[in-house]
């Protein structure tokens, strides 16, 4: 490795741009691969655009590399590790990402682990998910195998009439991913950045609050137990090691009205549930993705201050984007506002996050939503 390495980043959203930033304040060179131009990496390093699956491009784009990974699990990763050929190492790999970008793949497998996660049923036809919904009872989820993420590919559904409906919009060739409903107090995060030998370190768990299947906002560090978050960050770790994770890993849980922490999903990348921890953690979890998926040594996850949240901004119509709002947010006392150059906003798309951090939780949460309500990209 050079002094000075470089990271390949196969895709150029948000996450992409965030990761880079990291990069460069660290000296690190960033380059990235994309099907298409993406506002959010512009002017961020090097870009190659076209057919990202072709070995060519791969190849032109990779060699230059000390090490590529991917913003999604939907990048080409297969096809990057093909061209590559070894020369240049692919984190997190194929075998990581074809576990998690497939839930029911990524349910049973965690299952096999011995892992907890909630009562599902892989169905491939409408006859077994209608006996799967006979046994969990409705309400329950109905969830596309494959890209589903932010409330897009799943649905709540409450009747055998809408488990029909959703079959239609949802099922792929191999079926559809059943799950029943858990009845919880409150959703989870626990992050886990992990070295290619097995080095670790977990961040503090932290509480998410979903609104319409999307992340809303997200405060760290829980206001469970001690007892169980230390569950909470052994399941997470666990779960990473069950799919050989390298870089940084999400994984989402639920906190049952009887204590327990079930698993609901892996994330082989940096995630909304973590942006806090730019403002909030010693070392970020874009930094810390970085190190780990370098094999460098791992920094400190800890919290800088007693609280921190982050609040989503996400968009309110169709069209060009533009910053409405934006010196009224940064009035805010303490607000870090975070907008990520997307060009064009639709409603609900993710533009932006805003964190506050502090030692009040009631304070800290009223300043992050009120900097956040203000912006109208």
């Amino acid at each position: 490795m050079s002094s000075f390495p470089v990271v390949g980043i196969l895709g150029g959203g948000q996450l992409a741009r965030m990761t880079a930033l990291a990069a460069r304040r660290m000296g690190f060179g960033v380059r990235f691969l994309l099907p298409e131009p993406a506002g959010p990496v512009e002017d961020l390093g090097p870009s190659f655009t076209g057919d990202w699956t072709d070995p060519d491009l791969l190849r032109a784009f990779g060699m230059g590399c000390d090490v590529v990974t991917a913003e999604s699990e939907w990048t080409p990763v297969h096809e990057a590790e093909a061209a590559l050929q070894g020369q240049v190492p692919v984190r997190p790999g194929s075998f990581t990402l074809d576990i998690i970008r497939h839930k029911g793949r990524q349910k049973t497998w965690l299952r096999n682990a011995g892992l907890p996660t909630p009562e599902f049923a892989c169905c491939a036809t409408p006859d077994e998910a209608l006996r799967a919904a006979n046994r969990f009872g409705y309400p329950l989820l109905a969830k596309k195998y494959t890209h589903a993420y932010d409330g897009y590919g799943n649905r709540t559904v409450r009747s055998d009439e809408e488990l029909r409906a959703a079959w239609e919009s949802l099922a792929a060739k191999d079926g559809l991913l059943v799950e029943a409903f858990v009845a919880f107090r409150r959703e989870l995060s626990v992050l886990v950045a992990r070295r290619p030998g097995g080095d670790h370190v977990a961040y503090p768990v932290a509480d998410t609050e979903q609104r319409d299947h999307r992340c809303y906002a997200v405060e760290a560090p829980s206001c469970i137990a001690d007892a169980e978050a230390r569950e909470a960050q052994r399941i997470g770790l666990a779960a990473v090691e069950a799919v050989r994770g390298t870089g940084l890993i999400a994984v989402e849980l639920f906190h049952t009205e009887d204590g327990c922490v079930l698993i609901n999903e892996l994330a082989p990348r940096p995630h909304n549930t973590g942006h806090y921890s730019i403002e909030g953690s010693h070392t970020s979890q874009f930094e810390n993705h970085l190190r780990a998926v370098l094999d460098m040594p791992l920094g400190d996850p800890s919290l800088r201050a007693p609280v921190a949240v982050m609040v989503n901004v996400l968009g309110h119509r169709e069209g060009a984007s533009s910053p409405g709002g934006l010196e009224e947010a940064l009035s805010v006392p303490g607000a870090a506002v975070h907008l990520y150059g997307k060009t064009e906003t639709r409603t609900n798309r993710k533009m932006g996050h805003v964190t506050v951090t502090g030692d009040d939780r009631r304070d800290v949460r009223q300043r992050a939503e009120q900097a956040a309500a203000r912006l109208r990209l």
